[in-house]
């Protein structure tokens, strides 16, 4: 399995890392991807890539909820890793629009995506995108790059089945991230990935957040992403080794990592 979007360098995660490893790699997990949220993060980032444990992949990207005043400072620190750093990159992530918390930095936010779609474009990267209580502005941003090479990932889909259909109707390169979401009774994405074709679905963790059922109310970490695949093959009545298979091609594919299952 792939653990296409987990926040592993936070603070919570370092007195136990190894620990956390050695458990993601007895419950199967083969890779892990690290989204980046702000310049602050990078650093630690880059130190989890040296675990010998399970090979861990870089994003790096300037998260939503982290564009503020300093959007421009942010942006143009980043732009300058970016340079250094995109042979090593999987991705241009999390990057995106979030209006759940506030919504004063609308228009900054709509900037920030527009530049760093462009940078994903520029060195053909896939983008991870973050979405919360912004569908329509994010989608009015994304009508830009309908005819272009843009692809790229929704990472911890909840939309519905009518945003889902758009997305697949209007970006059909793009793919979605399912994660713990996907274990709670009343989520209602159970129906909707129905819906979603199993060639465009990948697994994720989004540890230390969103811990499926049964760790719910816990620090998620990357060992929980059999739950979650467990669950996946339950709602598509299908089983999990085949679930596992396909999720992780579909990763290697997207992410373009030499660890497909033959």
């Amino acid at each position: 399995m792939i653990d296409t979007h987990c926040h592993l360098y936070e603070a919570s995660f370092l007195p136990s890392m190894d620990e956390v490893l050695h458990r993601a790699k007895e419950a199967g997990v083969t890779q892990i991807l690290l989204p980046n949220i702000d310049v602050d993060s990078w650093g630690p980032l880059l130190k989890v890539l040296n675990n010998p444990i399970i090979p861990c992949s870089p994003m790096l990207g300037l998260h939503p909820c982290y564009v503020k005043e300093d959007v421009t400072d942010q942006l143009n620190t980043l732009g300058e890793l970016l340079k250094t750093h995109h042979e090593q990159l999987v991705a241009i992530g999390e990057i995106g629009m979030d209006l759940y918390w506030d919504k004063q930095f609308l228009t900054q936010q709509q900037e920030a995506l527009h530049q760093q779609i462009q940078w994903a474009l520029h060195y053909n990267l896939p983008i991870a995108i973050h979405v919360r209580d912004a569908f329509d502005p994010l989608f009015e941003v994304l009508s830009d790059y309908q005819h272009t090479a843009l692809h790229g990932v929704f990472y911890c889909f909840t939309g519905t089945e009518e945003q889902a259909a758009y997305i697949l109707r209007t970006h059909p390169s793009f793919y979605f991230g399912i994660g713990g979401v996907l274990t709670y009774k009343n989520s209602g994405l159970q129906d909707v990935v129905k819906n979603i074709p199993l060639h465009r679905l990948v697994l994720e963790t989004d540890a230390p957040y969103l811990s499926p059922v049964p760790h719910r109310g816990k620090r998620n970490e990357p060992a929980f992403l059999q739950h979650v695949a467990k669950r996946l093959s339950d709602v598509l009545e299908m089983s999990e080794q085949e679930i596992i298979k396909i999720t992780t091609d579909n990763a290697s594919t997207l992410f373009q990592l030499a660890t497909a299952i033959t």
